[in-house]
């Protein structure tokens, strides 16, 4: 349950963090339901006196377009929309002049992606939040995204972060951490579920259930979801880590990496992948190439390939979903296995710190 302070105070944020202007242009093509197109996009915009250029729905072809045509100078995205947008035929040819801000959030950016807007001279405005919050939590700007590329920032200006202890086999343990009690964007709870309230709201705190690590800027590294890492063999395995370097394999459009049951290890990773359109990709060879760039635990045993990847109407990638449907063994490794892609569809480094579950402040001083 978010309060209008919530809203309000997470668009105090993202005026002091991204300097929007009342000339702002900003093209909003994922829905309003999602919470960074509301609140870091829509609102603070309005807040600020700037125009708004919405899409029904998302079409990297449309938004090329509305680049141009609008004079767009910030939009919001899911790193699969920005994917599809540098995939598209006219990305490189496209006059991106005006674009000021590229906001990006709801998974972690793939270097490989990042890059490819970097040499449009283009540097995304990264972070991580969620609904929870309002939902910004931690920001990366500009003038830090080649630096520290791969991290979700620092905490917002008005928010209060902590990692709260090491993740060992079984789950995460408590620790001690900085713990400020401030916190003006945390909800008031979940309505009508005042059990999952009280497991995620405690001593002041609102508990992410993230894996993250802090380096030795105060960078914050977000490694994954606690519920989405894989434990194999007593080896802990981070999918998101494995994913960013998928997405650097020449022909991979969209990736998911999960655990499937496995009688030696308990489990083991699989790679769910979708080629880009004509490509054709092997599955030996990749896991080959996967294995010259991670520890040898962590290179899926297996990867299947498919048209597409279940996603939500803003364009994320819906894990359990993901397991849902591939979550079965297909055999030791699939080394021969390829799918190329049926055209058509659209679809939508680490300083001294310990790995640990993620944490933002609460506490009483919350405006009404």
């Amino acid at each position: 349950m978010l309060t209008h302070g919530n809203l309000t105070w997470n668009c105090v944020n993202v005026l002091v963090e991204t300097d929007l202007a009342s000339s702002e242009r900003a093209l909003v093509a994922a829905p309003l339901f999602h919470p960074a197109a509301l609140g870091m996009v829509c609102l603070p915009t309005l807040l600020k006196g700037g125009t708004l250029i919405l899409h029904s729905a998302f079409d990297p072809g449309a938004v090329l377009s509305a680049l141009e045509e609008e004079r767009v100078t910030l939009v919001f995205g899911v790193p699969t929309m920005y994917q599809a947008i540098a995939a598209h035929p006219r990305w490189h040819s496209a006059d991106l002049s005006s674009l000021r801000t590229l906001l990006c959030g709801g998974a972690p950016v793939p270097a490989d992606l990042a890059g490819r807007y970097l040499d449009r001279g283009l540097a995304f405005v990264r972070g991580y939040g969620m609904t929870e919050a309002a939902p910004g939590v931690l920001v990366l700007d500009r003038a830090h995204a080649a630096e520290k590329i791969g991290s979700a920032g620092v905490p917002s200006f008005f928010t209060d972060v902590r990692v709260a202890g090491p993740v060992r086999r079984a789950g995460a343990a408590g620790g001690e951490g900085r713990d400020r009690r401030q916190r003006a964007q945390r909800d008031e709870g979940y309505w009508g579920r005042p059990e999952a309230t009280a497991e995620v709201l405690r001593d002041g705190w609102f508990h992410s259930g993230d894996v993250a690590t802090v380096d030795g800027d105060g960078y914050f590294h977000v490694v994954d979801r606690l519920k989405d890492m894989i434990i194999s063999g007593g080896e802990n395995i981070y999918p998101a880590e494995v994913e960013n370097e998928l997405y650097g394999y020449p022909g991979v459009e969209a990736c998911a990496v999960i655990g499937v049951p496995d009688p030696r290890w308990g489990e083991v990773g699989k790679a769910v992948v979708v080629p880009a359109a004509g490509s054709r990709i092997d599955g030996g060879e990749l896991l080959a190439w996967l294995r010259t760039r991670l520890a040898g635990y962590k290179v899926p045993k297996s990867v299947e390939f498919t048209d597409r990847l279940p996603t939500t109407g803003a364009g994320k990638i819906l894990k359990g979903e993901v397991r849902r449907r591939f979550g079965c063994p297909r055999g030791p490794a699939r080394p021969a296995a390829l799918r190329p892609r049926r055209g058509g569809h659209r679809r939508h480094s680490r300083a001294g710190a310990h790995r640990a579950r993620l944490s933002a402040s609460s506490g009483p001083s919350r405006p009404s």
